[in-house]
């Protein structure tokens, strides 16, 4: 805290100006592209042909970015900026401008009007920069396009980083999304002495895009109560006079620091991790602010008509330019700019300096501050699988013994998070809490709850996909570690969030000021062939094809068979940079197969020829099985083992398939096997008997381009219920016995071994029969071993 007087008349006037200033600049982006100090008449050729963009949030932004660059001078704050309102782009881009840290990474957008003509040129411009506020936006981890998770990155962002305050700008149309609405509870997880603080600031401009908002038709004393009773302190600051408002959101911008600033202390000097009620500011101010107040008799300032372009002007149309002139001349640039159209020296003094910069704060960027995980030796947790088959384990519950060494390997750094929707437990994830906590600030009432903290390394406690996607997503951009683990089925809820977050990564890889950050590690159990007792609503494997979609680089999906695949599944993305990494993993007992090294080959290869479960003595094979996932591991090992007691002299190859995108054509995938290799291992003709643990078509596609298009699938084909878990399979016909049939009608000479389809069409009939009548799977089933070919 410096002795300026921050509040003083003469320091806002300054700040209005400044004020002015940014909201000069958001106007020049969306219109100009020559000109942009208006010292000539303003021609057709100096406006753009398309304006595209929009203004009605961006006074409200400009003024609380120009508030918070107040009192982060003021306090010392090290703070960033969360943009929720996404049609807002020009915000952070004008305010980064002004102070300097635009340029510094663009350096032909200088700080004069040569830059300036430049930056207004390029915005929502085709090569230049987005319309939201995307990864080519200094100072933003959040670009807003998709609504709804302002407050979950900003609350990721500020876990484990204890001097940081991420400042939320929520808008009152974002704030009717259900992943928004859900969000107000994040401060229930925020531990005042580890974590730094979350301060929102609900945006209430009043409109959508042509409707009004609901919480700004609500009075102060219900917005007060409402959030009074999520356990925040509502600050209010309303108008639209800003000689008034100044003052106003100055003096609760003060108040807001001060309790945040008195929780922590408190908590940090006496150790005392008690729920605060932490500070929030309501602001509520005109959409359009500043703006013209009327167009063709209709009202635009504090109407929802000043959402996108407020006064229709293009190059082609140029006959109410006066009034766009007029606008812009009302910010009086001549006080703002100088001559050479840098900023005013008296008001670029008030924007904080360097890294205090919000446009420039590290954890925004985090290369710097990214710390590897320190990895405990994955093969000490490994399984012994001499005798294959023998041993019977959980997957997850052996990951969790790794995962409980990788926190405490990791305790110092507070590097690491686990997060998910209250289905640790469920997921077989209980050895975690031999090292850690689940971090809770409510009241804890045991011995009815159990693993409750103040502090922890598991956030599971709120029973929302999208709060613990969005924490795991602010998590890693500003740059730590973290894993994601869900029911497989309801990662469906979050698949936009995924797909945002690969956009983001996309966009981000093209900038080479941004650096590479750890990547998003996402979980996918209790996994559509064990969800027998959960039924039908609980089966959907499509994630898998949704992520597959999206560009190769940065998607990797794995379909470890067994806890030894997984544990080097987990040793090779922990570390990873600048993917999504889908690891589809079994949680209930299932027999265990794979050597340690046998394991790690096939993470590093993707995929490998299982040679004690293929009889083909490296010659061209009779028919290929192929599994991806642990029940069609568990299948196909099964119908081997059939086919080769019913037909010895048969040549079968067996391939499993751990890195599934590893199969891709070099075409689509430049990480993917060559025609040769995959020839190699498919051939080109043989018939191949693929057991999927997803929908058939993903592997369709990957086929696709390939030269053996002798496919025979068997994946999930959306049948299911409540049922056993074998019939799981059979419905699917992703069972040994129905891939014992699809492997014989194959062959060419299919006919000769018709006894052995009518057999097992005998074993499918009567295991139809035993399940309704016992309610359990036949015991050849269930004891089943693996005995070995030779």
């Amino acid at each position: 805290m410096t002795s300026e007087d921050y509040s003083s008349p003469q320091y806002l006037d300054k700040l209005d100006a400044y004020w002015r200033a940014a909201n000069y600049i958001s106007v020049g982006q969306l219109y100009l592209k020559d000109n942009p100090l208006l010292k000539r008449p303003l021609e057709a050729k100096d406006v753009k042909v398309k304006p595209i963009g929009h203004w009605g949030t961006i006074a409200g932004q400009n003024f609380i970015y120009a508030h918070l660059n107040r009192i982060i001078n003021k306090y010392d704050l090290n703070m960033f900026y969360v943009e929720g309102p996404g049609h807002g782009g020009q915000v952070m881009v004008s305010n980064s401008y002004l102070d300097g840290s635009y340029t510094e990474i663009y350096s032909d957008i200088t700080q004069d009007e040569t830059g300036m003509k430049k930056l207004f040129k390029r915005f929502s411009f085709p090569g230049g920069v987005a319309s939201h506020a995307a990864p080519e936006t200094p100072g933003s981890i959040h670009e807003g396009g998709e609504l709804g998770y302002s407050i979950s990155h900003a609350t990721g962002a500020i876990f484990d980083n204890p001097d940081l305050i991420a400042a939320a700008v929520v808008g009152d149309g974002e704030a009717e999304t259900g992943p928004l609405a859900t969000s107000w509870q994040s401060n229930k997880f925020i531990n005042p002495i580890n974590d730094g603080a979350l301060l929102p600031i609900l945006d209430l401009n009043g409109f959508k895009i042509s409707n009004p908002t609901i919480l700004s038709r609500q009075s102060n004393e219900e917005l007060q109560k409402y959030f009074e009773g999520l356990g925040w302190h509502p600050i209010i600051v309303e108008g639209n006079d800003p000689a008034k408002v100044h003052p106003m959101m100055a003096k609760a911008m003060d108040e807001a620091v001060e309790e945040i600033k008195a929780i922590q202390k408190n908590a940090r000097e006496n150790n005392d991790p008690t729920l605060p009620t932490w500070p929030m500011i309501i602001f509520r101010a005109p959409k359009g602010w500043t703006g013209p107040k009327y167009w063709d008799n209709e009202p635009i300032e504090g109407s929802f008509r000043a959402h996108q372009i407020p006064i229709p002007v293009d190059q082609n149309d140029m006959q109410h330019a006066d009034a766009l002139v007029e606008w812009l001349k009302s910010y009086r640039p001549e006080e703002l700019f100088n001559e050479d159209g840098s900023l005013k020296a008296e008001l670029a003094a008030l924007t904080p300096k360097g890294d205090k910069r919000m446009a420039a704060n590290p954890h925004t960027n985090p290369g710097k501050l990214i710390k590897d995980l320190i990895l405990p030796d994955y093969r000490d947790y490994t399984v012994d699988n001499s005798a294959r088959g023998k041993v019977i384990a959980q997957d997850m519950t052996v990951l969790g013994k790794y995962l409980r060494d990788v926190f405490e390997e990791n305790a110092q750094n507070s590097n690491f998070r686990l997060f998910g929707p209250d289905e640790t437990m469920s997921n077989r994830l209980a050895p975690i809490f031999e090292a850690t906590k689940r971090q809770w600030l409510e009241n804890i009432k045991e011995p009815n709850d159990e693993f409750l903290a103040p502090e922890g390394r598991v956030i599971d406690s709120q029973l929302s996909e999208h709060q613990a996607e969005g924490w795991l997503e602010g998590y890693v951009l500003t740059g730590r570690h973290g894993i994601f683990a869900s029911y497989e089925a309801f990662l469906r809820v979050v698949d936009s969030m995924l797909t945002q977050h690969f956009k983001w990564l996309r966009k981000a890889t093209d900038q080479s000021w941004r650096s590479d950050i750890p990547s998003l590690n996402v979980v996918a159990t209790s996994t559509v062939f064990q969800q027998d007792h959960n039924g039908y609503t609980h089966q959907d494997p499509g994630i898998l094809g949704h992520l597959a979609d999206k560009k190769p680089e940065f998607i990797r999906e794995y379909l470890p068979a067994d806890a030894n695949s997984l544990l080097a599944v987990f040793d090779k993305v922990l570390n990873d940079r600048q993917k999504i990494n889908l690891i589809v993993s079994s949680k209930h007992p299932r027999p265990q197969f794979y050597s340690a090294a046998e394991a790690k080959e096939l993470v590093d290869r993707g995929l490998k020829v299982i040679d004690w479960a293929s009889t083909d003595q490296n010659v061209e094979p009779d028919v290929i099985f192929a599994a991806a996932g642990t029940e069609p591991n568990l299948e196909t090992l099964a119908a081997i083992s059939i086919l080769h007691e019913k037909i010895p002299e048969l040549k079968i190859r067996f391939i499993n398939i751990v890195d599934l995108l590893k199969l891709r054509s070099q075409k689509v995938d430049g990480r993917g096997l060559s025609d040769a290799e995959f020839d190699a291992y498919f051939t080109k003709d043989k018939p191949v008997i693929f057991a999927f643990h997803g929908y058939e078509g993903l592997i369709r596609d990957i086929f696709f381009d390939r030269h053996n298009h002798n496919l025979h699938i068997h994946g999930y084909r959306e049948n299911g219920d409540i049922t056993t878990p074998f019939d799981m399979r059979v419905l699917n016909q992703m069972d040994r016995f129905d891939l014992v049939k699809s492997a014989i009608l194959s062959l060419p000479n299919a006919d000769k071994y018709a006894q052995i389809v009518a057999e097992m069409n005998s074993t499918i009939e009567k295991h139809h029969q035993f399940i309704r009548d016992e309610g359990t799977d036949l015991p050849e089933v269930e004891n089943w071993e693996w005995k070995g070919l030779k």
